[in-house]
């Protein structure tokens, strides 16, 4: 069964990342309908821009995780297409880690 990996744009421009098994437009109507609770509730109405479709839900689930823990900009990318940005945005995120939050 397939699956589809999607980024939509939220009313208050964030980015959320997901995954579904389901028609994507249905996905996208059950965001828009508050449906769920979730993350996007309060940030409707939100907008397609971004999809995958994968053959294997291990891969699909792979690559949602991948995309999460993207910059923003790395998605900004990824959305625009702009595959040949990856590499060096992905440099740019090592070389500046994120602090840590925990004692070591």
């Amino acid at each position: 069964m397939e699956a589809t990996i999607y980024i939509v744009k939220c009313s208050d421009d964030s980015y959320y990342t997901g995954l579904t098994k389901q028609e994507i437009d249905a996905r996208i109507w059950e965001h828009n309908a508050g449906i769920n609770r979730g993350y996007t509730f309060k940030r409707r109405p939100v907008e397609l821009v971004f999809m995958e479709v994968y053959e294997r839900i291990t891969d699909a689930i792979a690559r949602e995780r991948q995309i999460k823990g993207w910059s923003r900009a790395k998605k900004e990318a990824l959305i625009a297409l702009n595959y040949e940005d990856l590499p060096e945005l992905s440099k740019n995120r090592q070389a500046h880690p994120r602090p840590s939050t925990g004692s070591g």
